[in-house]
């Protein structure tokens, strides 16, 4: 078996004092096809980054096979300093490459090489920057979120040249289908470690399913036997009995991996803040077209939307889909034909480009556009509750739009969307940079919004799920309307969408843990400190936990913090200190008892 072309081993790095990997694992050999998954947060980028050799970790070893070439598409490709798309791409090959297939994979992508990267689209840069990363034939080629800004004519194209592709392929994406079709098996990062399937995409789901539940009926079993053995340790205290070192030593362990467990990830909680109900008709749109110049946009399109509708809009990039978005919510009017709106209508749009987040506001004031609070379909809210109900902290409500992830921005233009009252919501590309889980949870909440979807969106799976109907660009103009999904619509239409551009389990290595000895006391006998902590400290863990409770009681109250936001902050630090004390007590005495059973013995 040849040995692997790259391999990360025990990584470790801390971000912001917090631990972002603890021992992460990562081997790719050739022929693998990878694809790495997690929520928004838990490092994928990084680790990929890593990978890279762009970002040094703390600790763990990075190896790469001698002579094995590695490229790395981005999650934001950077085309600064060039000329040309062309030179964009050759400067990707190594000194006695082939330019030609360069050339190749930018005519089937649909540029000409001449372009000016300043003045590129979303899209036409995704693309030059594909054909940058494919045109060597890496050993290895690392791909973050390869499919953002691409059409679906494009990702398919691209699904066919990533399966022919001699390199090993690691992929992050929230494109389910992509991962299904192109992964053969899936590195889960999960509170800092790695967790790798030695099957694709389509099985992984049900797989963490089953590692969390497994994971939560260890943990409660963790706490049962912590508590009977503290149980048992506070009670020999009183009783002066005879304690086994064995168990004294088993407690101390237990507790330092309980203090380790981070516990599973929170959910993302949406609700979306609806209006008064529309008219039944949302829009009526009767032999509708438009052009520029000599350009056919829409062609004599006809459609009725009724409240309720999902409608999809799915085509070539360049196609004229926001062009048709515009012109049915009557932002834009036709050059004939008529539309006719509904009444009470409410729109509420998410831009994909992200334009109305102004990169110097906080997390909070882009919430908000300024004040405190948020309200719901009626209920007023803090800022800060809201934030958690997307997973943002508290302590991210000052930081800066312009260092967020590009899932934290998704998060936050969801929930600004949400916020405001609407009975029709237009979605422009939704999913890109959201994660797998984010994703599930935005489809049930579509599904139980009682309003209208516009739906811009170029993840099939997405489609799938969320809407009644699809519109589909036919070429020349021609807007065409199914029953159903993006699947449906394909098996109604005969065939695809017209191109516009393509022409064994392996374990996880972990470092075996190697015992840490406990030096030997230096003195015969125990102090007068140490008798005097031995006596003092099971009052002291009493009290601790005394305080706990009660402080605890104080925060159950859910309107405590927009009540009174001092007191909420002031329990908060008293609980976290008192949590702190107590575990640091309770380390103290099981220290001190451990050595008086060592000097008894000995």
């Amino acid at each position: 078996m040849a040995p692997p072309l790259l391999i990360l081993r025990d990584i470790q790095l801390t971000f912001g004092g917090k631990p972002l990997f603890e021992g992460a694992e990562l081997s790719v050999s050739a022929g693998d096809r990878l694809c790495l998954v997690g929520r928004n947060g838990s490092g994928k980028s990084t680790l990929m980054k890593i990978a890279t050799g762009e970002i040094e970790p703390d600790d763990g070893e990075r190896f790469v096979q001698p002579g094995s070439t590695v490229r790395y598409l981005p999650q934001e490709p950077d085309l600064d300093g060039f000329d040309t798309t062309l030179d964009h791409v050759l400067a990707g090959l190594e000194e006695g490459d082939d330019p030609q297939p360069a050339r190749r994979l930018l005519d089937r992508l649909g540029l000409t090489g001449s372009e000016d990267p300043v003045r590129l689209s979303g899209g036409e840069a995704r693309r030059c920057a594909l054909a940058r990363v494919l045109a060597p034939q890496p050993d290895i080629l690392l791909m973050d979120e390869p499919t953002n800004h691409l059409d679906l004519p494009t990702i398919e194209w691209l699904e066919t040249e990533l399966t022919s592709i001699r390199s090993a392929l690691v992929l992050i994406s929230h494109d389910r289908r992509f991962l299904e079709t192109l992964s053969q098996e899936t590195v889960w990062i999960d509170q800092g470690e790695t967790h790798r399937l030695d099957r694709g995409f389509a099985a992984f789901e049900p797989w963490r399913e089953e590692f969390l539940e497994r994971q939560e009926i260890e943990r409660h079993k963790l706490d049962r036997k912590i508590a009977a053995e503290t149980e048992w340790l506070h009670k020999g205290v009183t009783a002066r009995r005879k304690r086994n070192m064995g168990r004294l030593r088993a407690l101390k362990e237990l507790r330092r991996k309980r203090r380790s467990d981070r516990g599973p990830t929170g959910v993302v909680n949406m609700i979306a803040s609806e209006a008064e109900q529309s008219g039944k008709r949302v829009c009526v749109a009767k032999e509708i077209s438009k052009a520029y110049g000599d350009r056919k946009i829409v062609r004599n399109f006809s459609t009725a939307i009724a409240r309720g509708d999902r409608v999809g809009i799915v085509g070539p990039n360049g196609a004229g889909k926001t062009t048709l978005l515009n012109m049915l919510i009557g932002n834009l009017p036709p050059d004939d034909g008529h539309i006719r709106l509904g009444k009470n209508l409410e729109v509420e749009t998410l831009d994909q480009r992200r334009d109305s987040l102004n990169p110097t506001d906080t997390v909070a004031h882009a919430l908000t556009g300024g004040g405190d609070k948020v309200t719901i379909n009626g209920e007023t809210r803090h800022v800060i509750g809201y934030m958690k109900d997307f997973l943002f902290p508290p302590n991210q409500a000052r930081t800066p739009v312009s260092v967020l992830s590009g899932g934290e921005r998704g998060r936050i233009m969801l929930a600004r969307s949400f916020a405001k009252p609407s009975n029709l919501l237009v979605l422009d590309e939704p999913t890109n940079d959201l994660d797998l889980e984010t994703l599930d949870l935005l489809q049930e909440l579509l599904a139980e919004y009682t309003g209208t979807v516009l739906l811009v969106s170029h993840d099939r799976d997405f489609l799938d799920r969320v809407v009644t109907s699809v519109i589909a660009a036919e070429g020349d103009g021609k807007w065409v309307e199914y029953a159903g999904g993006y699947s449906d619509m394909l098996a109604q239409r005969g065939g695809d969408l017209p191109q516009s551009t393509a022409k064994a389990p392996r374990p996880k290595q972990t470092k075996p843990e190697t015992p840490k000895s406990r030096p030997k006391s230096s003195t015969a006998k125990l102090t007068f400190k140490d008798k005097h902590a031995l006596e003092t400290l099971p009052g002291e863990i009493a009290k601790l936990e005394a305080q706990i409770a009660e402080l605890q009681s104080i925060l159950a109250d859910p309107d405590l913090f927009s009540k009174d936001a001092d007191t909420f902050q002031k329990a908060a630090e008293e609980l976290q200190n008192a949590e702190a004390a107590i575990a640091d007590a309770e380390e103290r005495w099981l220290e001190l008892e451990m050595k008086r059973e060592d000097l008894e013995s000995g």
